[in-house]
This record gives structure tokens, C-alpha cells and sequence, in this order.
């Protein structure tokens, strides 16, 4: 028999399409407080908001009448008819928020309007109305919520630990914060302030009083668009990227949003300027026709749907590619290498070594038919030197497929650069001395050997990362001055997980201040600007939900701190320069960095001789 189901029935299971954890019920409340008219909210939750959470806001409030009605199912001052779904000016439009966060928790609503002398103070558990009383109160509106999925303790019992549910929320309120840069956000975890904005309208005022990082005072600022697309935001300069896409937040019309249009267009910006495997810093709010837009498409409604998504992607990318050509956008050479190290002048020019390599590619050819090459130079594009120059390298190499391991395609390049398989003899070489101070120039009987000092130092470092990380004992060396690091709110948040993990490779970190901890000490084998980069590299993809136990993905995150992390132009004495070249010797594929670059070229006798028209 077909029957109607009881409402208590019924009102849990629709709650369970809107409500899965209190980061949904947090949603759904900042966002009844932005549509009020809020200027200044407040969010406290306690235990990750498993058992309390408060949202209070100064906005317009509910009329006493119909307060009871807002808690049923459906029931919005949002939209009036079905036209109005085409054309969505608010961030709540369903009428189902209030009903399901009831039906599920003890609920209490605390609001007044202008008009009205008294405020009302309403009681629900479970859906069902307790009590209905006035109260003295500020104007505005008070939910608080406790017990989450007390009368459904089988949804409960799929919650995450307090600290990851708080994570969760922290980042989604930055996120939130962010976008009403107008609006003053105050965020309170268990007693203590997380964060408080300004709410002064400035994108920029927002984003350092949310996340508090040194690095992100540098970060250019957008403003432009066409085709009815504005965007507005900041972005990083290429010397500052993650390993995953966590930094990059989009806003469409106040709404935090995933949209794969958005990730191509940053992309598309960025193109040529960043290193496989790395996504820039960037924080973009974009308005456009809500009539132009979707968002009815899942109740949480994350996701959005352009009508015209060429457009729109277009006018994003064109907006970020403008503001990378400008002064603002500047690659700083110090942005590749430690602070304590500032580099010279001379340091800064561009090594133009590619240029020559890519016109003698024609009159190598034939040598390298022939097999009297180590290795046939390539195009500029394929052989790009490490620094600050404008076209990195793009060599294929997929750093987000776990299939595609860096070492399987380091490997396959060591038979290409070694004709017939002879194995190549280190003992050979004689070193002569460096040019660009970057490559290292050795000697044989019959060849000149150019090493990328940069590459082999990366081959080197990622070897022993690797070994050291795989063995048991893991030697620290302290720290006579501690390194702060300077992290998010939701990074520091989840320092009950990443900080087992370095521990177990040699670091010891400690909490210090409020998203600040010390850096006191490190492994071994690193020098401290890689162990910094290192751990902030780790941390930020351990935020970013990556299986850091994972050797694929460990070896990832090592791969690409080790771009960012190794030292470049660097001026290497004579006994330094043999130790480079002895350690490179040893390494398991000494030909390639983890990245699939050559780590050494060869030219033989005949192809120089050639060059300068002795031969023919």
C-alpha cells in the first residue's frame, strides 16, 4: 500500500539534502543574514558546531507574525512566482534552510524589526514549536542551534573529528568573507576569535585580516572585464603558486562557487607563467546578469551554470592576463631563493643559454643521427632555464596522475639522452669552471659537458628526500633561531594531522600564537629555505584533502617543493662544484629532475667545430 509518510519522516529526509554537517547549517544562516541586510555577523560554534552554533547578525529581522511561518517547509521572502527563478538577485531563495536545520537540531530564534518595541524568542526541537515568547533584543536576528542530528544519531555517527569539522567551516567563512567585502565578519571557535574583517569594502583589507600571511601583501589587483562580465579581486605573481587549487576562490554574484568554466579561465590567464603542477593565489569576485546565470541547480548551491560560458571565461582570463604584464606583476628574483641571501643585480639578468641551444638544433641533427651526441638540443621551450623568466617549462609531464609517477618519466628520458644504452662515466669528467653562474662546464676527451646546477640539485635533494622519508630513523638538526610560520586559519586548524606526519620526517613544530607556529627543527639533508618551502608546501596540500601517507602523492608535493625550494644562481666554488657532480654521480637517474628536464647536456667536438664553420 502507497501511504503518505508522517511529516516528522518526512521533514528528515529533506532535511538530509540541505543539511549534511554543521558547515551546511552555518550556510544556510550567514546566508538568511546577507539577504537581511546585515552589515556586521557574528558566527561562534563549539566542538567543529557538532553541538553549538550561533549565528547574529544586525539585519532587518523577522516580523513577530511570521516567525513560525519561516520554519515551514518552502516558505521565502526570497521569490514570489516561478519567473523569479530566472533571474535570482539573493543567496536563499528555496524556502527550505530554517525547516530543515529544525528538523534535525534544538533550534532557537531570536529576532526583531525596526518597527517593532520587543523582540520574539521562538523554541523548536525536532521541527516541532516548544515555546513562542517576547524578549527584549538589538534589531536583528539570533539562531542558535544545538545537538546536531540529535534525533538522527545514525547521520551523526558519519561526522568528522571537531577539528575537521571546524576546518571546514573556517574556510568556508573565510571564503564567505571574502565575498561581502562590505560586511564585518567575526568568527569564534570555542572561545577563542578566529578572525574578525573590517568589512571597509577593500578586497585586499579582507583577505589579510582572514588569512594573515606576509606573502599575500604582494598579491596584484583586478579590475576590469566586458561583455557584461566585471571582475574585480587579486591574483599572485607566478613566483608564489600551491600545489593544488585550494587558494583559488571564485565569487559569482556573492556566492562562493566551483565552476570548472573559472578554473580554465585562471588557467588560461596563467598560461605559460606557472610550472605544471602548480595553481596560482587568487581571490576573484565576479558579477554578471543573474539572468545570464543558473544557480538552481543542487540545493547547496555551490554549483552555477553560465549561459554563455565562452564569454565568460574569456573576460576572466583576459582580465588576469592584462594585470600579469604589468609592472605590478614583476617576477622579483628573491622570490625564488631564501631571504637571507639577497641576490645581485648582475644575478638578475636573463641567461640567454636557450637561445643559443635552439640555433644549433639544425646543425646538431645530423651528429645526433649518428649517435655523437649526448643529447640533441632542443627548442627554448623544452630546455627553458630556471628563474624568472616568462615561459617555464611545459614539458608534458602530468604531476596530477598518480599513474604517471615523475620517476617512471624520468626514467624513460635517461635512454633517450644516452644513445644505445651506454652508460654514461662521471669519472670522466673534468671541470672547467661555470658560466651564468647556473651551469657548470666539465670536459672530456672528445666533448664539453654543460650541468644545469639547478636541475641536478633538484635530482639530488629529491633522492634523498625520498630515501630519507621511506627510512626509519630520521635525523633533525635544531634550529638556532626558530622559523615562523605564518599559516591560514583552516591550515592551522587541522594541526593535529599534518604535524604527526613532519614529525615523523624530522621537524619539530610547535604552536605559537594564534595561526603562527615555530619552525624549531628540521631534517638533515634539507637547508632551512627548503625545509620551509617544504612545510608549507605539505601543509597547504594536506588542507587540500591529499593523502599525505600516500607515497605517489609524498613524492608529488616533494617533486614540486623542490621547484620552488632549491637554490638557483648560485656562485659554487671549485670543491663545490666536484661535491655537486660526486652526488649526481650517485643518483639512482642522474640524467633528469624530478621534473623530466635534462640535468647535462653534451656537445662533441665535432658538432662546436662545426658550429664555428671549421668543418663542414
Amino acid at each position: 500500500m502507497i501511504k503518505v509518510l508522517d511529516k516528522s519522516v518526512s521533514d528528515k529526509i529533506a532535511a538530509g539534502e540541505v543539511i549534511e554537517r554543521p558547515v551546511s547549517v552555518i550556510k544556510e544562516l550567514l546566508e538568511n543574514s546577507l539577504d537581511a541586510g546585515a552589515d556586521s555577523i557574528t558566527c561562534e560554534i563549539k566542538n567543529g558546531g557538532k553541538t553549538y552554533i550561533r549565528v547574529t547578525d544586525d539585519g532587518c529581522g523577522i516580523p513577530a507574525e511570521d516567525c513560525e511561518t519561516a520554519f515551514l517547509r518552502h516558505a521565502t521572502s526570497k521569490i514570489t512566482g516561478q519567473e523569479d527563478l530566472k533571474r535570482i538577485t539573493s543567496l536563499g531563495f528555496r524556502g527550505e534552510a530554517l525547516a530543515s536545520i529544525a528538523a534535525v537540531t534544538r533550534t532557537t530564534l531570536i529576532t526583531r524589526t525596526a518597527e517593532e518595541t520587543s523582540g520574539i524568542r521562538l523554541q523548536i526541537n525536532g521541527g516541532e514549536v516548544l515555546s513562542k515568547e517576547s524578549v527584549g533584543c538589538p534589531q536583528g536576528t539570533t539562531v542558535i542551534v544545538t545537538d546536531l542530528f540529535y534525533n538522527t544519531p545514525a547521520r551523526r555517527e558519519f561526522l568528522k573529528n571537531d577539528a575537521a569539522e571546524a576546518n571546514v567551516v573556517i574556510s568556508f567563512l573565510s571564503e564567505l568573507a571574502l565575498a561581502w567585502k562590505d560586511v564585518r565578519f567575526n568568527l569564534i571557535n570555542n572561545g577563542q576569535s578566529v578572525f574578525t574583517t573590517k568589512g571597509n569594502g577593500r578586497v585586499k583589507d579582507a583577505v589579510i585580516s582572514i588569512y594573515k600571511k606576509r606573502e599575500y601583501d604582494s598579491l596584484i589587483e583586478l579590475d576590469g572585464g566586458e561583455d557584461g562580465v566585471h571582475v574585480e579581486g587579486l591574483i599572485s605573481r607566478p613566483s608564489l603558486s600551491r600545489p593544488s587549487r585550494k587558494d583559488e576562490i571564485t565569487v559569482v554574484n556573492g556566492r562562493v562557487v566551483e565552476s570548472s568554466v573559472l578554473s580554465r579561465a585562471i588557467s588560461k590567464g596563467y598560461r605559460e607563467r606557472l610550472f605544471e603542477g602548480r595553481y596560482p593565489v587568487a581571490f576573484l569576485l565576479i558579477t554578471v546578469d543573474p539572468a545570464r546565470i543558473d544557480v538552481n541547480i543542487h540545493p547547496n548551491k555551490k554549483e552555477v551554470r553560465f549561459h554563455e560560458e565562452k564569454a565568460v571565461e574569456s573576460a576572466v582570463s583576459d582580465v588576469i592576463a592584462a594585470a600579469l604584464k604589468t609592472d605590478d606583476a614583476v617576477i622579483e628574483v628573491q622570490d625564488y631563493f631564501t631571504k637571507e641571501k639577497p641576490v645581485s643585480k648582475q644575478k638578475k639578468e636573463q641567461v640567454d643559454i636557450k637561445q643559443i641551444l635552439s640555433n644549433m638544433r639544425s646543425e646538431s641533427s645530423e651528429s645526433a643521427e649518428k649517435g655523437t651526441g649526448l643529447a640533441e638540443p632542443q627548442p627554448a621551450s623544452e630546455y627553458a632555464a630556471d628563474g624568472p623568466e616568462e615561459t617555464p617549462v611545459q614539458n608534458g609531464f602530468d604531476a596530477a596522475a598518480p599513474e604517471k609517477d615523475a620517476d617512471a618519466k624520468a626514467d624513460a628520458s635517461c635512454f633517450d639522452l644516452v644513445p644505445g644504452h651506454v652508460p654514461f662515466d662521471f669519472g670522466s669528467l673534468m671541470i672547467k669552471g661555470s658560466v651564468f653562474d647556473t651551469y657548470l662546464v666539465c670536459e672530456t676527451e672528445d666533448s664539453m659537458i654543460l650541468i644545469d646546477q639547478h636541475a641536478a640539485q633538484e635530482r639530488i635533494f629529491y633522492e634523498t628526500l625520498v630515501g630519507r622519508y621511506l627510512d626509519d630513523d630520521k635525523v633533525s638538526q635544531p634550529l638556532l633561531t626558530p622559523v615562523t610560520l605564518e599559516l591560514s586559519p583552516a591550515e592551522s586548524e587541522t594541526f593535529e594531522e599534518w604535524e604527526p606526519e613532519l614529525s615523523a620526517m624530522g621537524y619539530v613544530i610547535e604552536e605559537f600564537g594564534p595561526s603562527t607556529f615555530l619552525m624549531k627543527e628540521i631534517p638533515d639533508f634539507m637547508e632551512i629555505g627548503e625545509a620551509e618551502s617544504f612545510a608549507y608546501d605539505f601543509i597547504s596540500g594536506k588542507n587540500a584533502e591529499l593523502d599525505g601517507r600516500n607515497k605517489v602523492v609524498i613524492d608529488k608535493l616533494i617533486t614540486r617543493s623542490c621547484k620552488a625550494a632549491i637554490k638557483a644562481h648560485d656562485k659554487l666554488d671549485e670543491r663545490e662544484m666536484e661535491a655537486l657532480l660526486k652526488d649526481l654521480a650517485a643518483c639512482r637517474n642522474p640524467f633528469s629532475c624530478p621534473h623530466g628536464r635534462p640535468t647535462f647536456i653534451r656537445f662533441t667536438t665535432y658538432e662546436i667545430e662545426k658550429f664555428f664553420k671549421r668543418i663542414q
